[in-house]
């Protein structure tokens, strides 16, 4: 169901100002802009044309920025079938990192570092541990998602990490987790040691920048205790599934949380997870929503789901099939990228060429129209009557 409201009609009405503002980033005018625009006559579209009953459609194009509310679908389920063919049948674990809010600003400030460091520091964590032999002693895995906010939309960020029970030895077998797959490793001796590797990873690059940390901020971040959450393991592949789906390609709010819109507020929903997951409302100024969604957009090209182990980029073609070799199941094979109209057959209960008119699959296109201006109807209506078949 189509929602009642959109983050794009909040963006769109604001949008002079912000290209005019020295609040917001490049990187940010850009992507809000693209949202504010995503599926309207601006970005173009195209016209398409049932073969049977000769009913005629115009789809206007999709912005296909990440940040946007609306360009999910299709992304998230390829991302979705090329993970389930990965799937061991192996417990699986979820482990979220958080930083203190103490860093927020860092985070507004120098977002590719500080975003950089939380993956990197989290590795490192998980890899420690899995080597220890009194842990499992072999070579992890991990898929690691950002999140920069919370159900508030206030800047938040955390890793959502997905890690198999168990791993590859030196020897290229596989190890099974220990303490028969209830948990992982020790909470609060992960929480340690990702503190002082975060820590040390960003002095290091502050230092590269020839920036001092303050003292007095990494003395409060010593003495405070970091936030290491390490959930129940997954029940199975299928909750792997389902987990995934919903948080690879969320983003800061979806549409339907949107309640009302007035004049100069806007009005959503959000869980109180410090009342139990509580469902209650917030009411802001439009101005104060697009600033807390405008802290979201993150560097251009900052890869935010990132894998590591033997599911890391090159080596997984031969390491994810020794495992699967141990488990006797089908080594990964490479498949070539599927195109959207499949996906959406496949995954979104959605036929792009059924005509809503006849119910016949029989849509075809018969013309783009470029950006920046309205359908020029006469045109689209010539095409229409040239074309064979119509």
């Amino acid at each position: 169901m189509k929602p009642a409201f959109e983050v794009a009609d909040v963006i769109a009405a604001q949008l002079d100002q912000i290209w005019k503002s020295r609040k917001f980033t490049n990187q940010q005018k850009r992507t809000l802009h693209a949202l504010a625009k995503c599926r309207t006559a601006e970005l173009g579209a195209h016209l398409d044309a049932c073969t049977s009953c000769a009913a005629v459609r115009i789809s206007y194009n999709s912005c296909r920025n990440r940040h946007c509310p609306k360009c999910q679908g299709v992304q998230r389920e390829r991302w979705i079938m090329a993970r389930e063919a990965e799937l061991l049948p192996v417990s699986y674990f979820h482990v979220v990192f958080t930083i203190p809010d103490s860093l927020n600003q860092l985070c507004l400030q120098q977002p590719r570092i500080m975003y950089a460091a939380l993956f990197k520091a989290a590795w490192l964590t998980i890899q420690q541990f899995a080597r220890d032999h009194k842990h499992l002693g072999a070579m992890p895995a991990m898929t690691a998602i950002l999140h920069t906010w919370g159900q508030n939309i206030a800047l938040h960020p955390h890793l959502h990490c997905i890690v198999p029970g168990g791993g590859l030895t030196a020897a290229g077998k596989w190890k099974q987790a220990k303490a028969k797959g209830k948990y992982l490793f020790p909470v609060e001796a992960l929480s340690v040691v990702f503190r002082a590797k975060y820590l040390a990873i960003l002095r290091r690059q502050f230092n590269s920048l020839r920036i001092q940390l303050p003292k007095l901020l990494t003395d409060t971040l010593f003495a405070k205790q970091w936030v290491v959450y390490a959930k129940r393991p997954f029940a199975g592949p299928k909750q792997v599934i389902e987990y995934l789906g919903r948080y690879t390609h969320k983003i800061a709010i979806s549409n339907h949380r949107i309640e009302r819109l007035d004049h100069d507020t806007i009005t959503f929903n959000y869980k109180d997870y410090k009342q139990a997951g509580k469902r209650k409302s917030m009411t802001l100024s439009r101005k104060e929503f697009v600033r807390r969604f405008a802290m979201h957009v993150l560097p251009k090209r900052f890869v935010r789901i990132r894998h590591y182990g033997f599911l890391a980029g090159r080596k997984k073609q031969v390491l994810l099939n020794l495992a699967k070799q141990y488990f006797k199941l089908k080594p990964l094979a490479k498949t070539s990228k599927l195109d959207w109209t499949e996906i959406c057959k496949a995954r979104m209960n959605f036929d792009p060429q059924l005509c809503k008119h006849c119910g016949e699959p029989a849509m075809i296109r018969v013309t783009t129209i470029p950006r920046t201006r309205a359908p020029p109807i006469h045109t689209l209506m010539l095409k229409i009557a040239t074309t064979p078949g119509l």
